[in-house]
């Protein structure tokens, strides 16, 4: 099995948050939902999309089961994203790969919308090669990316098939994203605050596989 993680739209990626009030909202109320992530570098607090319920559900479960308590972020690429969720990498000995563990999970179908882009701090969900593009139900990813031009824009724009929004476009220029990943991936949440944990955390020493050379563990737990 494959490891679950970008797969081929990683090659693309090598060519080129005002806080709100910090209520957890259950399913039920169509609001969205947040989540703090403590990690060895610092707390970040994801903001979970009511547009997506599927996968925000999901992950806002999977929280409260304790489910991502002392996994680790697996796979880490500057100027792209940083991953976590496998659950194999609870306890993994030093430079075992990760990124397989999941699969016996059942995938979550497809939330893709094209207001909800992978900017800056958006939170989205691995998966595997299938032609679905269902999502992993457990693994995610956090994005960094880089400064995205106009012309790198229309050029997503042609090979995607989308048409980004003004405002769009000016996040993607002045924040910046992955904007190869959009109608690819599903995104479900962003990054509320801490950022800068995140920056930091993509900026640790990896293995070849971008796996972290000194383990990089996740807490979670729903923001009441």
């Amino acid at each position: 099995m494959r490891p679950i993680a970008l797969g081929a739209l990683l090659c693309v990626s090598t060519f080129f948050a005002s806080a709100q009030n910090h209520t957890a909202a259950s399913p039920a109320t169509g609001k969205d939902m947040r989540v703090k992530l403590t990690t060895d570098s610092g707390i970040v607090v994801l903001r979970l999309y009511k547009e997506t319920p599927l996968h925000s559900n999901n992950f806002m479960k999977l929280v409260e089961q304790g489910f991502y308590d002392s996994l680790l972020f697996h796979r880490i690429i500057p100027n792209f994203m940083i991953q976590g969720g496998d659950p194999q990498s609870k306890n993994a000995q030093p430079g075992a790969m990760l990124g397989m563990g999941g699969g016996d999970m059942q995938r979550i179908p497809a939330e893709f919308n094209p207001a909800l882009v992978h900017k800056k701090g958006a939170l989205a969900a691995a998966r595997d090669n299938n032609p679905e593009k269902a999502s992993s139900a457990c693994q995610f990813y956090l994005v960094q990316g880089k400064i995205i031009s106009d012309a790198e824009l229309d050029m997503m724009e042609a090979q995607l098939g989308i048409k980004y929004t003004p405002e769009q476009r000016n996040i993607y220029k002045t924040i910046g994203g992955t904007p190869m990943l959009d109608m690819n991936y599903t995104v479900f949440g962003e990054v509320e605050s801490g950022m800068e944990v995140i920056d930091k955390i993509i900026m640790a020493q990896r293995d070849p596989r971008n796996r972290p050379l000194k383990d990089i563990t996740m807490k979670m737990e729903p923001v009441k």
